[in-house]
């Protein structure tokens, strides 16, 4: 008879944890290889983007020369990164998807453009962050496809250019403002990124739903849809855990009342906000008298990284008008009192002013 030790115990629980942890990474990745789009016809939303790209893809299809290079920026989850892919796939192309922070060296951004062949997309994500060197590297390779080295020393120090075949680069930042004049004047092609409407979110819902294989109804997608922050990555997250109230709680099938109970238990409101959105409201509202108020001041008093309420919760609350921005700091709207029932003399006539 085998005899079991403890320490053979813990090496099962732990292969097991192992096991169920590489089961859920790869129902993950799964997920979302299947939700990601591979073609215009699949892709929904930024409409007028998608003709502009569709008229340069066909263009350069004729011309039988690469894609202009492209900038994409705009607040985080609106699909970036499946746009550069369906942009790859539309053209027949391969691409290479990186982001900045990992091309540190600069043998890491050589590597990565002489390993391209004739035709691919690179991708660099949050192409903001590059440092000056890869920048500079990237210079010459995207205007004329040389890599500009150097090699000896001293007096036999001299300098070489090697040809790279021709790519197309797509540079997506969250902040086009960080961007050094040089380098964004390379890009060809710029575009901004929108907000999604609830029209177009409850297509992504209903689309999402489909590959989950769970029933839902054009009430419970739009339910969904308004409280999804105009994101798409944001809805379908969303769906996941609607999915499992309506599993739990009802009878597997999302319709308004379950998409909504289901969201008030993620304490997320009709507007979309959850708690961190409606602390920030209220610290400006009773801390600071509705504002003006420092980024740095706030981010103390929320106990958040300012980095992280400028590029996650502000952009959402500036665009449905909640919150302005100011030289002097962030401020409530007449909104914002509004809808949040802050009935503050002080505070609503400091918004008026």
């Amino acid at each position: 008879m085998a005899i079991i030790s403890d320490d053979d115990n813990i090496k099962f629980d732990k292969q097991k944890n192992e096991d169920t942890t590489a089961e859920e990474t790869s129902f993950d990745m799964s997920f979302e290889s299947n939700i990601r789009p591979k073609l215009f016809n699949e892709y929904i939303g930024q409409s007028a983007l998608k003709a502009t790209l569709k008229i340069s893809i066909e263009a350069a299809k004729k011309r039988e020369l690469p894609l202009d290079h492209i900038l994409f920026y705009g607040p985080p989850g609106l699909g970036k990164t499946t746009l550069a892919t369906v942009i790859a796939t539309e053209m027949n192309s391969n691409i290479k998807i990186t982001s900045a922070p990992s091309l540190e060296r600069p043998r890491d951004i050589i590597g990565l453009l002489m390993a391209l062949k004739a035709g691919d997309v690179l991708f660099i994500d949050e192409i903001h962050r590059l440092n000056k060197i890869s920048e500079e590297i990237l210079y010459p390779a995207m205007e004329d496809f040389y890599l500009d080295m150097t090699t000896g020393k001293g007096q036999t120090l001299k300098s070489i250019r090697i040809p790279i075949p021709k790519f197309t680069l797509i540079g997506a930042t969250t902040k086009a403002g960080a961007l050094s004049g040089p380098l964004r004047d390379r890009f060809g092609i710029i575009h901004r990124l929108e907000f999604y409407t609830d029209e177009e979110l409850k297509q992504v819902i209903q689309r999402t739903s489909k590959i989950l294989e769970i029933k839902i109804d054009e009430n419970g997608a739009i339910a969904i849809a308004r409280r999804s922050r105009g994101t798409p990555r944001i809805a379908n997250r969303l769906v996941k855990r609607v999915r499992d109230y309506a599993i739990v709680k009802s009878n597997g099938i999302i319709d308004e009342k379950t998409a909504n109970k289901a969201l008030d238990v993620l304490q997320i409101d009709k507007y979309g906000l959850d708690n961190t959105d409606r602390s920030l409201l209220k610290i400006i509202a009773e801390n600071y008298n509705g504002g003006p108020v420092g980024i740095e001041t706030l981010a103390t008093a929320l106990g958040e990284d300012s980095k992280t309420i400028e590029d996650v919760y502000e952009p959402y609350l500036v665009q449905r008008g909640f919150l302005q921005r100011t030289p002097r700091g962030r401020k409530l709207t007449p909104l914002a009192c509004k809808c949040f029932n802050i009935s503050n003399i002080d505070l609503q006539q400091s918004l008026f002013e």
